[in-house]
C-alpha cells in the first residue's frame, strides 16, 4: 500500500503539557483509523498536526505529493452571510453538480431537510455543522479527517455516513482518520485504532471491539497496572461478546481469546435482582400513558400514546430530530400536560432528568467539586454495595487531586459526570437520560454505564448513540408520525423501518408507486401460506401481548412476596427468567413474520 502521509519524530506541547514526545506513524491507501483517548490527552491536536492546520515544534510531517487532505474541524468555518447552496456547491451550475451521484447523495443524506437558500447565519449550530460536513464530503479528496463527525446527527444520519464511507473507501485507495466517541461507528467504519494516551499513539488492529479486546490483552500482560480500568474493560468485552447479534455477528478479533477472557465475567447487568429492587422502590404503578396527545396551537406532536412504565423498565427512544422525544419525557417528568388522555404516576414515582443543560450546577459555579458533594447523602447503594460520594466519584472517573477543583473549571465530560453524581444521590426511581453521551470520551462512557448497570430504577434514555442504547437498555421505543411504535428488533428495525418511509416518501413525491421489500415477499407468498402466516403473526402477537402481561403480575408478586421466604423468592426469579426467555422468542418470532407478511 502507498504512502499517503505521516508524521516522523513529532513533537507538540503547551506550556504546561507535553501532548506527544517523539511519535511516528503514518496514513497508507486503504487505512480506516479511529482515534480514541481520553478528553485532553491530544485527539484533536494529533488529527491537526497531521492534516497541517497545526505546526509541530518538533519533527516533520510529511506528504506524498499530490496528495489532497480534507478536514472536518470542530470550528464553525462557514461563511454565516452565505447559503447552505454556497456553502456546498459554490458557484457550480446546478446541471454539473445535480449530475454527480455523490453530491446528490451528500445533500440528501445530510442536508435534504433544510432550505437550500437558507442563510447559515439563520440556522442552528446542529444544521451548521451538517452543512459543513457536507461541503467536505462533496469534494474529491485523497486523506479525510474528521473530528467528532457525528456530532449533531440522528441514527439515521450517523448510519448513513457509516454507509457513505464505506462505499467511498471500499477500495485501498485513500484513506481516513477520524476522532469520535461513537463506539458503534467506530466498529462500523475503521479497521484500525489509534489510542492517544502518556504523550503517545498506540496502534491497534480493528475497530471498538477489537481495541478494547487487544487493550484486556495488554492489562492482563501488565498486570499490575490500572487494575479498575482493566476491569471496566473485562466488562465491556463481556458485553460485546455476548450483546446484539449484529455485533457479534461479524467480530473482528479472535473469538477464542474474547471467550477465554471473559469466560467467568458474570453479565453485566444482573436483571432479576434490579427489578426485585424497583418493585421495592416503586411499588406496581409507575407512569402510565393512557391514549395521551400533545398539541402546540395547530401542530399535533403526539397523538394515541399508550405506554405503561413497568417497575425496573431501561427503555430507549429512539426518533429523528423534532419527532417528538423531548415532549415525550416532558409527559413522564411532569412538566408538561397532555392535551389529550391521561397521565397516571404511582405515589412513589421520584423522576429525575439528567438534561443537556447541566441546570444542576449553575448555581455551584465557584464551588469546588468536594464541598458540592460533601453536602449530600454520606452513602450510595450500587450493586448491593454501599459507597461513599468519593468512591462513586473515583468510579465515574474523577482524580483525587480533581476533587478541589471549582466546578466552574471542569471540563465538559467533568462536569456532565458530577452532574449524573448528583441525580443519583437524591436517589431517583425513575431516571431520564436525555443525549447523556455529550463532552464524554470512550472510557468516560464505559464508566457511566458501568454506574448505571447496578442502578435500581427505571431508565428511560433518549440518545443518538446507537452503542449506548443498546448497551443499557433492554427494549426501544420510536416516535414516528407521533406515534409511539415498539421495536422488537432495535435499532436496525427502526433504521428499516425509516428508509422504507423515506423511499415510500420520495416516491409519493415522483408519482410513482413504491413498493417495499416487504411487499415485495409478500407477492411472492402463494394464498395459502400467506393466509397461514398471517394467521400466526397474529397468534404470536396475542401471545407476546399475553405474555407481557404475566411479566407485569409477577412483578407485582416481588413486591408483595415475603422477602424472608428464600425459596419462594428463587422459584419467582426462575418464573421471571422462564417469562423473559419466552419473551425474547416470541419478539424473534414476531419480527420474522412481520417482514414476510408486510
Amino acid at each position: 500500500m502507498a504512502h499517503l502521509l505521516g508524521a516522523e519524530k513529532v513533537h507538540f506541547e503547551y506550556p504546561n503539557q507535553v501532548v506527544f514526545d517523539q511519535i511516528s506513524l503514518g496514513l497508507e491507501d486503504g487505512d480506516r483509523i479511529g482515534i480514541v483517548g481520553r478528553n485532553g490527552d491530544g485527539k484533536t491536536t494529533l488529527l491537526r498536526l497531521l492534516a497541517g492546520t497545526t505546526e509541530p515544534m518538533g519533527g516533520r510531517v510529511t506528504r506524498r505529493g499530490g496528495v489532497t487532505v480534507g478536514v472536518l474541524d470542530q470550528r464553525d468555518s462557514l461563511d454565516h452571510d452565505g447559503t447552505i447552496a454556497e456553502a456546498i456547491v459554490g458557484n457550480r451550475p446546478e446541471h454539473e453538480w445535480a449530475s454527480d451521484s455523490r453530491v446528490r447523495d451528500v445533500i440528501s443524506g445530510l442536508v435534504g431537510d433544510l432550505d437550500w437558500h437558507a442563510r447559515i447565519g439563520d440556522l442552528s449550530g446542529g444544521q451548521r455543522r451538517r452543512t459543513q460536513l457536507a461541503a467536505l464530503l462533496v469534494g474529491d479528496w485523497d486523506v479525510l479527517m474528521l473530528d467528532e463527525p457525528t456530532n449533531h446527527l440522528d441514527v439515521e444520519g450517523i448510519s448513513w455516513l457509516a454507509e457513505h464511507l464505506n462505499r467511498r473507501f471500499a477500495g485501498n485507495k485513500g484513506a481516513f482518520a477520524t476522532v469520535t466517541h461513537d463506539r458503534w461507528f467506530l466498529d462500523a467504519v475503521c479497521s484500525g485504532t489509534w489510542e492517544v494516551h502518556d504523550g503517545i499513539v498506540e496502534p491497534f488492529e480493528g475497530g471498538y471491539a477489537a481495541y478494547v479486546l487487544q487493550r484486556v490483552e495488554r492489562d492482563r500482560i501488565a498486570s499490575a497496572t490500572e487494575e479498575k480500568r482493566r476491569n471496566l474493560m473485562r466488562k465491556e468485552l463481556a458485553w460485546l461478546r455476548r450483546g446484539p447479534p449484529a455485533r457479534t455477528a461479524k467480530p473482528k478479533f479472535r473469538i477464542d481469546a474474547a471467550n477465554q477472557l471473559i469466560e467467568d465475567e458474570p453479565p453485566v447487568r444482573d436483571r432479576i435482582a434490579l427489578a426485585q429492587v424497583a418493585a421495592a422502590r416503586l411499588g406496581k404503578d409507575v407512569v402510565d400513558l393512557l391514549d395521551v396527545g400533545v398539541s402546540f396551537g395547530d401542530t399535533e406532536v403526539l397523538r394515541d400514546v399508550t405506554w405503561r412504565i413497568a417497575p425496573g423498565e431501561r427503555t430507549g427512544i429512539l426518533g429523528r430530530n423534532g419527532a417528538g422525544k423531548s415532549t415525550l419525557l416532558a409527559l413522564i417528568s411532569g412538566t408538561l400536560r397532555a392535551t389529550e388522555g391521561r397521565v397516571k404516576r404511582g405515589v412513589t414515582v421520584k423522576v429525575a432528568t439528567l438534561t443537556q443543560e447541566l441546570d444542576e450546577l449553575a448555581e455551584h459555579e465557584a464551588e469546588p467539586v468536594r464541598t458540592v458533594v460533601g453536602r449530600l447523602k454520606a452513602n450510595y447503594t450500587s450493586g448491593g454495595k454501599e459507597m461513599t460520594p468519593g468512591q462513586l466519584l473515583e468510579r465515574l472517573g474523577f482524580r483525587a487531586g480533581e476533587l478541589s477543583t471549582p466546578i466552574r473549571d471542569l471540563s465538559g465530560g467533568q462536569r456532565r459526570r458530577l452532574q449524573l453524581l448528583l441525580i443519583l444521590l437524591d436517589e431517583p426511581n425513575v431516571l431520564i437520560l436525555d443525549e447523556p453521551t455529550n463532552d464524554l470520551d470512550t472510557d468516560m462512557l464505559a464508566a457511566m454505564e458501568d454506574v448505571l448497570d447496578s442502578w435500581g430504577g427505571c431508565l428511560i434514555v433518549v440518545s443518538h448513540d446507537r452503542y449506548l442504547i443498546e448497551r443499557v437498555t433492554d427494549q426501544q421505543y420510536a416516535v414516528i408520525g407521533g406515534e409511539l411504535r415498539h421495536l422488537p428488533g432495535g435499532v436496525e428495525e427502526y433504521l428499516r423501518r425509516s428508509r422504507e418511509r423515506d423511499a415510500a416518501t420520495a416516491a409519493e413525491a415522483s408519482g410513482k408507486p413504491q413498493v417495499s421489500a416487504a411487499q415485495q415477499k409478500r407477492a411472492a407468498l402463494g394464498g395459502a401460506e400467506l393466509r397461514a402466516l398471517e394467521k400466526e403473526f397474529s397468534a404470536v402477537d396475542r401471545k407476546l401481548a399475553k405474555t407481557t402481561d404475566a411479566r407485569a403480575k409477577l412483578m407485582t408478586k416481588f413486591e408483595t412476596h415475603d422477602q424472608s421466604d428464600f425459596d419462594g423468592l428463587l422459584a419467582l426469579q426462575q418464573e421471571l427468567a422462564d417469562t423473559d426467555a419466552q419473551i425474547a422468542g416470541l419478539e424473534e418470532r414476531w419480527l420474522e413474520l412481520s417482514e414476510q407478511v408486510g
